[in-house]
């Protein structure tokens, strides 16, 4: 399997690591669709390569919507980020986790508008990114932490449901949703392992956390 030719979207990609995946993909010869609410910041990714639309990756309806304008997908990786942290216990802040549950939501909402889609592909892949933070949390960053470990909670019930679905259809399983694992994310490491992703079919990769260093 490779890469090319596949239609990749990237949910909310207006990040430095949402440049380098979509270059990285538009190099390899994917169809690269990118996500933002602002339009002046995706003229950066449509320089990069990439297809751009106007949506929110943290609204269910955008992104059904969205799906619906597609005939095809083969992966979907929402990019939806941001750190906020410090204080011990007593500073983790409702207002600090409010500005992180955005992240949460894009997995929500992006894994649930393409999951159709995704199982009718013949490699279908979903990836969040994640943190090292889930399996060593500090109480400086536990609303960070706890936002990544609900995230891969989510994604690691998508992974069921892909199997679920490819056994009760008597089918080998086609999609598998993925966690990348960083401490702290470098751009290129992330693009070049959401390239990797058809290196290996998908009953290996169905629900791994890959650590990206």
């Amino acid at each position: 399997m490779t890469v090319a030719g596949r239609t990749i979207v990237l949910g909310g990609a207006t990040s430095a690591a949402g440049r380098a995946v979509t270059r990285a993909l538009a190099d390899a010869g994917a169809r690269v669709i990118a996500t933002g609410r602002s339009e002046s910041r995706l003229g950066a990714l449509r320089d990069a390569g990439a297809e751009v639309v106007v949506a929110d990756a943290t609204s269910l309806s955008d992104m059904q919507r969205f799906a619906g304008t597609l005939g095809a997908v083969d992966a979907v990786i929402p990019l939806v980020g941001g750190w906020r942290g410090g204080g011990g216990l007593a500073g983790q802040s409702d207002e600090d986790l409010a500005a992180l549950l955005p992240a949460l939501e894009a997995v929500r909402a992006t894994s649930r508008a393409f999951d159709a889609l995704l199982q009718a592909s013949d490699a279908g892949r979903f990836a969040i990114v994640s943190s090292t933070a889930v399996a060593r949390p500090l109480a400086g960053g536990a609303n960070y932490a706890a936002v990544k470990a609900a995230s891969e909670a989510w994604a690691r019930a998508v992974a069921h449901g892909f199997a679920k679905s490819a056994r009760d259809a008597g089918a080998p399983l086609r999609a598998a949703s993925i966690v990348f694992r960083a401490k702290a994310l470098e751009p290129e490491a992330l693009a070049a392992a959401v390239v990797g992703l058809w290196d290996a079919d998908a009953a290996e990769l169905n629900d791994r956390v890959i650590d990206l260093g």
